[in-house]
């Protein structure tokens, strides 16, 4: 354990949220410096640390201001008071911003050595100043808006997380012993997000080199024709990050939909929380938007772009350079399922479960299926869960084709998704329109649940078809993100996937679950129930072990439980994306408990609980559309799931195992809190490309 920890206002036992997820973002900046990991993929990796800390500021740390102007000096569980927490986030965000543009240096260099330059404006040859600027004419040129601040123009909206250019402006005949508040002029004109912040510039023909220039440093070489009749004095960007917390007062809404929208709006004027200023910016610039924002605590100088979320785009534009990205992906239909065109799922389904592991195993299986019920005139009705979806998702079109149809549809839709509530509104909308029933879930809780319902008239009468997962249905994602679903015809589950539909919709009492555990209600209680019984288990000498794999740990109950159970002997081995506020390693508490977090090729997002049970068939293996989070298990609607075919318990139970033999992206989690490589003296063993084999982990069943 870290003896240092008492003294620097930590808790011995718990390790704060907020500095793990500063861990967290330290293991995906890791990507984009790792020599090994392509070229490409550590520009997309750096642009996603920029992301998530744009995330971070605007949630997490907006809130933490909030308690700071509330006056609250309460500690949380891991000891620390919002203001002490503050002042060492904003350290520790400042070096992790100086290691992000460090890292950015480094991949410019070396993007240079494959021909892929960013240049600087005045670096460019004649024919390629030529080709930028007509780039700048025809197209940017047209959809700048300069905007002037002065008495009679105030100061103008700024959108959070856009890139501005702030120009300080004189006359032409102006006198330098003027005050500057006589001398200068300002305005600020926003880069606009619609155009890629790199814009490619014309190469010779047949040329390997590509030439790109920072569309911030265009508009700055052609800022004068924006401003005839002034002299631009300096030009540098800036940017501001604001509140992004929506408060939504559902009880007294009378139109959820139509209350949601109104915050949205308000979220453009949320408070601001973090200002970006480029380095060397001017004096006059600099004050005037200190002034304006009222956020002197919370300026970072950066010295290179703004927003490095753009590296995500570029790396992805980027043509012709195959070989500086991972090798193409093979993403499998689930074997169970002979063809997608051919396959009739209800005929699989009647005969087995199947369990189905994306991104190694495709997601159209998961389209094919609701677009298959929207078809079959057996099918009586189709009901679902939506929280964050593509914007072309085919589900959707199979849902309303389905309502047309003249089926009954039913889909739940979360409109409180943070930072996908627009895109909701405009999917609930057009569903309603097909004519689906469309309900916004329960008030005071976020619907986080991923279940399809599909009742189908069969010879021997209706039966239950059902899917649940881990993840969202978002077929793009789902490309991406590593999740679990299990298709399932078990009468049980789809009895009690019936029971939690009509909770959500109707005014149903908490059901007795016959399989499924739901939280707020029950899911709390089975995992509290399932650690005690391990942990009976281990003192009676029986075999016990849990093995977990989710995104984040911070509930503070779930944590001592397994401290309970380590300290009676249970074995426990967490594997843990994101944030883990348990402290693993520390002598009688947690010493039977490893933590261990892979940042790999694809975001690890499945939630899979293992409970040895004693051994043998008694074991138990769940999947989860929820972390061990307090917000999870107390203000969601979440589904647990367990998985009752042998077959499929077996599969569920191999990926797991394939997560804790690797020893190549694996990070351990030391009691400090730090997070060391994990090697274990074997040969190298890397789960995600391991698992793109799915004959080691789905063996039983092919």
């Amino acid at each position: 354990m870290d003896n240092q920890a008492a003294h620097r206002g930590s808790s011995p036992y718990y390790i704060n949220r907020d500095l793990s997820w500063i861990e967290f973002n330290y293991r995906v900046l890791e990507e984009a410096q790792h020599p090994d990991t392509p070229l490409l993929e550590r520009a997309k990796f750096l642009g996603i640390v920029s992301r998530n800390l744009d995330e971070f500021m605007s949630v997490r740390v907006a809130g933490i201001r909030n308690q700071l102007k509330a006056g609250i000096v309460k500690k949380d569980f891991s000891g620390y008071t919002p203001q002490v927490l503050y002042k060492r986030l904003s350290k520790r965000v400042e070096k992790m911003v100086t290691a992000e543009y460090r890292t950015y240096r480094d991949l410019i260099r070396l993007l240079t050595k494959e021909h892929l330059v960013l240049s600087h404006y005045d670096d460019l040859t004649a024919t390629q100043q030529k080709s930028a600027d007509d780039y700048f004419h025809d197209v940017i040129f047209p959809i700048l808006t300069p905007m002037a601040v002065d008495l009679s123009r105030p100061f103008p909206l700024v959108h959070s997380q856009n890139v501005y250019l702030a120009a300080v402006l004189e006359r032409e005949n102006a006198t330098a012993d003027l005050p500057d508040e006589e001398r200068y002029y300002f305005a600020i004109v926003q880069i606009p997000s619609i155009l890629p912040r790199l814009i490619p510039v014309a190469s010779r023909s047949h040329s390997k080199k590509q030439v790109y220039v920072l569309i911030d440093e265009l508009i700055c070489n052609h800022i004068q024709t924006l401003f005839s009749g002034y002299k631009p004095v300096a030009v540098h960007a800036f940017r501001l990050s604001r509140d992004a917390d929506l408060e939504i007062n559902e009880e007294e809404a009378e139109d959820l939909l139509e209350e949601i929208e109104n915050k949205l709006r308000k979220r453009r004027r949320g408070a601001p929380v973090r200002l970006e200023v480029q380095k060397d910016f001017h004096p006059y610039a600099l004050q005037l938007l200190l002034e304006e924002f009222e956020i002197d605590d919370a300026v970072y100088e950066i010295d290179g772009p703004i927003d490095l979320g753009f590296m995500t785009s570029f790396a992805g534009s980027v043509k012709n350079r195959d070989h500086l990205r991972y090798p193409t992906a093979r993403s499998v239909y689930p074997p169970e399922f002979a063809d997608g065109e051919d396959t009739d799922f209800f005929a699989t389904l009647k005969e087995r479960d199947v369990l189905l592991h994306h991104p190694f195993e495709s997601f159209d299986a998961v389209s094919d299926f609701v677009e298959q019920a929207a078809e079959d005139p057996d099918v009586m009705a189709i009901k679902m869960t939506l929280y964050r979806v593509s914007s072309k998702s085919p589900i959707i079109r199979s849902l309303a084709e389905a309502a047309e149809a003249g089926k009954q549809v039913t889909v739940v839709v979360e409109l409180k998704a943070r930072f996908d509530e627009e895109r909701n509104i405009t999917w609930a909308r057009e569903l309603e329109k097909a004519g689906c029933h469309v309900v916004y879930g329960l008030v005071g809780l976020k619907t986080h649940a991923k279940a399809i319902l599909v009742v189908r008239r069969e010879e021997d009468g209706l039966r239950r078809y059902v899917h649940v997962g881990t993840g969202n249905y978002n077929d793009t994602t789902a490309r991406l993100y590593t999740d679990v679903g299990l298709m399932t015809s078990n009468a049980s589950i789809g009895e009690d996937a019936s029971e939690l539909f009509n909770h959500i919709t109707g005014y149903s009492r908490h059901p007795d679950w016959q399989e499924i555990s739901v939280a707020p209600d029950t899911m709390m209680g089975t995992f509290v129930t399932n650690i005690r019984r391990e942990a009976e288990h281990a003192k009676a000498g029986r075999p016990s072990r849990i093995i977990a794999k989710f995104n984040s740990l911070s509930n503070q109950q779930i944590i001592d439980e397994l401290y309970e159970a380590s300290k009676a002997g249970v074995k426990i081995d967490l594997i843990v994306r994101g944030v883990c506020c348990l402290r693993p390693g520390v002598a009688g508490l947690s010493e039977n408990i490893t933590v261990r977090s892979i940042v790999d090729r694809y975001l690890e997002h499945s939630r899979i609980f293992y409970f040895e049970n004693g051994g043998g068939e008694d074991s138990e293996i769940f999947l989860a559309s929820a972390d061990w989070m307090t917000r999870n298990l107390t203000r969601r609607v979440e589904l647990m799931c367990p998985i009752r075919d042998a077959g499929c318990k077996d599969t569920l139970l191999n990926i797991v195992k394939l997560y804790l033999k690797d020893n190549v992206k694996a990070r351990i989690l030391t009691s400090s809190g730090s997070y060391e490589p994990f090697k274990n003296g074997e040969e190298d063993f890397r789960s995600q490309f391991r698992a793109e084999d799915i004959r080691t982990w789905k063996s039983t069943l092919v």
